[in-house]
């Protein structure tokens, strides 16, 4: 992957983290319960989907290589890449419905006007990002096939460090410090995400 010349601390990673140390505090502040912590995640990550598959189908010069569908490779033609955008999306949309299945059970006890809060920052958020590098994201020539993946290393370790910070979740120092880990995790795949092809 190429490396591109440009700053480490852009404005849209200023913003990500930002709004991440906002959720933070006020997840103290209004001391949220579990169900709401991973209600507001699980909605950031629905809104780095949504924006990734956004950024797929804006892509004009990306390339294919090692893509294949079917067992076939596949060549860069605007086909091929809203296929790939279709793809993403769905495989992307249900791995979100049944991780929302799983959370159901947590649905009744979640504040819901505080996920709407935390959702609404997340959005403003990715939107900023999303206008700061879209001209960068369309011209510069990426592989498709990096663009639909890193969604999914960029929520991992997100909802890794969340969900094993469970059973200390009810201290305010473990959720500072778990949701902290959380931000970092976040905060250094936006800069790969922006810096690599």
């Amino acid at each position: 992957m190429k490396r591109l010349a440009s700053p480490l601390l852009t404005p849209s990673l200023l913003t990500l983290l930002l709004v991440n140390v906002a959720t933070i505090v006020i997840a103290i502040l209004e001391e949220w319960s579990l169900p709401t912590i991973l209600w507001s995640y699980w909605a950031q990550s629905v809104i780095i989907g949504l924006f990734q598959y956004r950024k797929m189908l804006d892509l004009k010069n990306f390339s294919t290589e090692g893509l294949k569908m079917n067992g076939k490779s596949v060549s860069a033609t605007e086909t091929s890449k809203k296929r790939t955008a279709r793809f993403f999306i769905l495989h992307y949309g249900f791995f979100h419905f049944v991780y929302a299945l799983l959370l159901g059970s947590l649905a009744h006890s979640a504040d819901w006007r505080s996920v709407l809060i935390a959702g609404a920052g997340f959005f403003a958020n990715h939107w900023l990002s999303y206008r700061a590098n879209k001209t960068q994201d369309e011209t510069r020539m990426q592989n498709i096939g990096h663009v639909m993946i890193f969604p999914y290393l960029r929520i991992l370790p997100m909802h890794f460090f969340v969900v094993f910070s469970l059973p200390f979740v009810g201290t305010a120092p473990a959720l500072i410090f778990f949701l902290s880990l959380k931000t970092a995790a976040d905060a250094a795949m936006h800069v790969v995400e922006h810096r690599y092809a």
